[in-house]
Formats: structure tokens, C-alpha cells, sequence
């Protein structure tokens, strides 16, 4: 009799339990579809949630119980009105909470798409396409503010809430590099080598007619409309270039710098052949030889590039910056020169060959600032001050054809500026300076 009792007084409390959690779903569901929920809505709201975690044990109360728990931000930014400004709802939105917001949707999306039970799919297919422009907005200000890891776990998370938009996972990558978290790195990278991501694509410009500035648009037929009605001029389409061979250099990079030489010379090798027409990753492929010294493959592949697209300039270029970054500066001069004499206009060439200009000078300072008092010292510091005041000249005539050809280059302008002051021509630098503040 006593066991019966026991039973039966177990099977009681599970049935309060029961009864106990209904209440708490549906008090959730209720305050959940409010499209204004009062500040008391909200207190009850976390009330709820936080006696109904427990309770759930059953697999589908703990996708709901979870799901809950993940909008509660939507449900206290819903509070604040119709009214509410950039600043009030992002107190609600932090890398923990757009974590915990991605798992309790995507969880709820899986869950109902298996049982064919469809109640949020919907709406949590809303409520993403509604603030994942504030999510953006977000990640972008992480990054700004040095939060890289951050940043990175915010463009996951986005891309995690739509697989479709694969740029979001290239930026968590990127992200991943800048927090040098290069294990996450290298697992965001496989994943977009896995997707064949290429992020080729055209941006769309137009100038506003309110204020003059270039506005970007998410459409060709969106600017093209603006542009129909009056309220943007000077239509401007952009090819942003395939970001495949930055995606297997960094692969390869992170291998290298694990130690995994042969892997990551497999993984540029394995890219080249999904992808024989991209010449981006022939690029990747020469600056990973020169970067482990295996000259007579780096030349190779030098080799390949220039025989697909000889007067290819931006390729050329792009030679040049790789020489350059692994300080070949004897090539580097070589390619932009050679880029240069492709497109006499080419700013990014004159701009580049300065550098090499101003890396030369530094070296002859460093020399300068060696020597000693003597009488010999003191002849042999003044050779070499006129051969850094030559080289440093040298470098005012191509910062000089940058901002000529490019205006808008503020970082030509201000070493053209340091340079101007090095060799003591304080009245063009003035000159110069006085025309950044205009």
C-alpha cells in the first residue's frame, strides 16, 4: 500500500509539473505575439521564462521553452514602441544575445520544418528579415571599435540565420584573421571553399541630389528608379572582383603558419583546378612560393599569369604588391613600372612606387644615424643626406601624379605632406594641408 502511495503521489507531482509548464507556454505564446507588450508585459515575460526552463522536459517544450528564452530582445525591443531609436534597442543586443537568439530560431525553424508543425516559422522568418539590417549594423560597429571577436561571432551568427547570404560568413573569416583567432579562420574559410564562394558581383551607385554624395544600392533596378525619379544623378556600376584567391591564399597562409607546408600548397592547387580561370588564385599560389622561398615555383606561376593576360594591368599590379609585401622591391619597382607603361593614369602604381621611395630613404636615415662625429663620418653623412633628399624627391613626383589623378587619396596627401616638411618645403605642405581642411 505504502508503494502505491509513493506512485501515486510521484504521478501527481508529474502531472503538476505538467499543468504548471502548460501554463507557462501559453503565457509565453501570449505575451510573445503582442505587437506592443507593456514593461509589465516584459517583467512577466522573463518570469515565465525562467520557471518554465526547468520544467521542460519533453523535446519539443525545450525547443519552445529555448525559443522563448532567444526572443526575449525582440520582445523588449517591442516594448519600446514604434518610436524607439537605434540607441534605446541596442542595449537589448549583445554578441550573447544574437548567439543565443541565432540557436533558439534556427533550433525552431529545424523543429517545426521535421514535425510539419508550422506556428513560428513564419514569423521568425519576419523577424530575422526584419533586423538583420541592425545586425549588420552592429557587427560593423564591433569591428570599428577593435571587438573583432566580436565582430566575427556577430557576421556568423547573421549568416547562420540565412545561408543564402554567404558574404556574411566571408566577413566572420576576415573578422576571425583580424582577432587572430586563425583556427576559427581557417574553419570559416574551408566552409566558403566548401560553398565554391566567389563573391564576384556589381555594386550600384548614384549621387543624391540632397547632398552630393555617392549612395550605394542594393539593386540595379533600385538605382535605376532613384535615378528615373530625379532623386539621384551619375549612375555608376562597380565589379567587385572574385574573392576566391584571398580565401585560398589565407587558407594556405594559416596552414603555413601552422607549419602544414604541403597542405597548403594542396589547398591553392586544389582551388586552381575547381577553378582554372581564375587568375586570382595563380596570384595566391606565386605569393605562397615566394613566401616559403620556393623561387623557381614562384617564377612559374609568375609566368602562368602574365602568358593568360599580358596587358592585363590590375594583375600586374597586383604582382607588384605581392613582390613588394615580401619586400622583393626590385620586382615590385619592375611590375609597377611595368603596369604604368599599360596605363600612364594607373594612381595606385605611382602611389606604391612612392612607398618604395620613402622604404629607401628610411634605410639611408638609418644609415645617417649611425655614424659617429668625425671628420670622416660627417663627409660621408652629408653623401648620404643628398642621396635621401634624391630618392625623397623622387617620391614628391609620384605622390604628386597619385593626387593628380586621384584627389581624393587623403593618405597620398598626408604623407606627401611629411615628405614636403622631411626636405623642409614647409610653404607646400602648407599649401597642401590648408586645401584638406576646405
Amino acid at each position: 500500500m505504502k508503494n502505491k502511495f509513493v506512485l501515486l503521489a510521484a504521478a501527481l507531482l508529474i502531472s503538476v509539473s505538467s499543468f504548471a509548464q502548460k501554463d507557462e507556454l501559453k503565457t509565453l505564446k501570449k505575451l510573445y505575439s503582442k505587437d506592443a507588450p507593456s514593461a509589465k508585459d516584459v517583467i512577466e515575460y522573463k518570469a515565465n521564462v525562467v520557471k518554465l526552463t526547468p520544467l521542460a522536459t519533453e523535446e519539443g517544450d525545450k525547443v519552445y521553452a529555448n525559443f522563448y528564452k532567444a526572443m526575449l530582445p525582440v520582445v523588449e525591443i517591442k516594448s519600446l514602441g514604434t518610436t524607439a531609436t537605434q540607441e534605446q534597442m541596442s542595449k537589448f543586443v549583445t554578441p550573447a544575445a544574437v548567439d543565443t537568439f541565432t540557436k533558439g530560431a534556427n533550433e525552431m525553424l529545424e523543429y517545426e520544418k521535421r514535425t510539419g508543425k508550422k506556428v513560428y516559422t513564419d514569423n521568425i522568418k519576419q523577424t530575422i528579415t526584419f533586423f538583420k539590417p541592425s545586425l549588420l549594423n552592429y557587427a560593423i560597429d564591433l569591428g570599428s571599435q577593435k571587438k573583432f571577436a566580436e565582430a566575427a561571432n556577430v557576421f556568423y551568427n547573421t549568416y547562420l540565420l540565412d545561408k543564402n547570404d554567404q558574404e556574411k560568413l566571408y566577413y566572420a573569416a576576415s573578422y576571425a584573421v583580424n582577432a587572430q583567432d586563425f583556427d576559427l579562420a581557417l574553419k570559416y574559410y574551408e566552409e566558403l571553399k566548401a560553398l565554391n564562394f566567389s563573391g564576384e558581383k556589381t555594386n550600384y551607385y548614384a549621387k543624391s541630389k540632397a547632398n552630393d554624395a555617392e549612395n550605394y544600392f542594393d539593386s540595379k533596378s533600385n538605382r535605376d528608379a532613384a535615378v528615373k525619379i530625379g532623386t539621384h544623378t551619375a549612375p555608376r556600376d562597380e565589379n567587385e572582383p572574385s574573392k576566391r584567391g584571398e580565401i585560398y591564399k589565407n587558407i594556405a597562409l594559416i596552414l603555413v603558419q601552422k607549419g602544414r607546408i604541403e597542405e597548403a600548397k594542396k589547398a591553392i592547387q586544389d582551388a586552381r583546378q575547381a577553378n582554372p580561370d581564375d587568375t586570382s588564385l595563380i596570384l595566391s599560389e606565386a605569393d605562397l612560393y615566394l613566401k616559403t622561398n620556393d623561387m623557381e615555383s614562384y617564377k612559374n606561376a609568375i609566368n602562368q599569369v602574365l602568358e593568360k593576360d599580358p596587358n592585363n594591368v590590375d594583375l600586374i599590379f597586383n604582382l607588384g604588391v605581392i613582390s613588394s609585401n615580401n619586400k622583393d622591391l626590385k620586382n615590385a619597382e619592375k611590375y609597377y613600372n611595368q603596369a604604368l607603361s599599360i596605363n600612364p593614369n594607373y594612381a595606385n602604381a605611382y602611389y606604391n612606387l612612392s612607398a618604395i621611395r620613402i622604404d629607401e630613404s628610411q634605410v639611408l636615415l638609418d644609415q645617417m644615424n649611425k655614424l659617429g662625429t668625425s671628420a670622416a663620418d660627417n663627409k660621408k653623412y652629408d653623401v648620404l643626406k643628398k642621396q635621401r633628399e634624391e630618392v625623397l624627391k623622387g617620391a614628391i613626383t609620384n605622390l604628386e601624379k597619385t593626387i593628380s589623378l586621384d584627389d581624393k587619396n587623403v593618405e597620398a596627401k598626408k604623407v606627401l605632406i611629411n615628405v614636403y616638411n622631411a626636405l623642409e618645403m614647409t610653404d607646400k605642405a602648407k599649401a597642401l594641408k590648408a586645401t584638406m581642411k576646405e
